[in-house]
């Protein structure tokens, strides 16, 4: 599995290989473009020097929070995002081992377990859980029973609705044009 969902090989190359990056690009993933959000973790390592939860939940706020201010910014609001993502990370400690994998892996979870897992993170509501859901089924190998169900219109297979759909240049075109269309479709409801 290789992830493509930045313009940046090495942000593409680090969510492919770490999950806590990949989690956290799903975080930030909200009023910026998505290549901007799941360039975001590779923006955090550089600038505090690691990428894991223990790291980044113990580092002083105020420090953090200047890290993603730091041109080019790691979201459009660096403040309340930074806070999130350290939030996230002390939940991943609280419950998780400090591990994002464990969600998706401990007890070898059905999907609708990972959903509700996914829903207890700070930052995660019934959306962005499903959209994460049927990334690490679409794209990162999950295969627990019933992933497609838990993650609704989101896990059926060949449509272009999230994040999770996108493979290609071509694809993410697709997913533009959709969420384009239905964001046509409510306004002139």
């Amino acid at each position: 599995m290789s992830l493509h969902l930045t313009d940046d090989p090495a942000a593409d190359e680090l969510l492919t290989a770490d999950p806590l990056a990949l989690l956290i690009g799903m975080l930030l993933d909200q009023q910026v473009a998505m290549e901007v959000a799941f360039a975001g973790p590779l923006k955090i390592e550089q600038r505090i020097g690691a990428l894991d939860a223990r790291t980044i939940a113990e580092t002083d706020p105020e420090d953090f929070a200047a890290a993603f201010k730091q041109t080019p910014a790691v979201h459009r609001f660096p403040g309340s995002m930074a806070a999130r993502v350290q939030a996230l990370c002390q939940a991943l400690l609280d419950d998780w081992q400090g591990r994002a994998e464990t969600l998706w892996t401990e007890g070898d979870p059905d999907g609708a377990t990972v959903l509700k897992r996914l829903r207890s993170l700070p930052g995660f509501g019934e959306q962005k859980a499903k959209i994460f859901l049927a990334l690490l089924g679409k794209q990162c190998g999950f295969t627990g029973a019933g992933w497609r169900e838990a993650a609704g219109a989101y896990g059926e297979e060949g449509s272009f609705r999230s994040v999770a759909d996108i493979t290609s240049p071509e694809s993410l075109l697709r997913v533009r044009e959709t969420k384009r269309a239905a964001k046509a479709a409510a306004k002139a409801k």
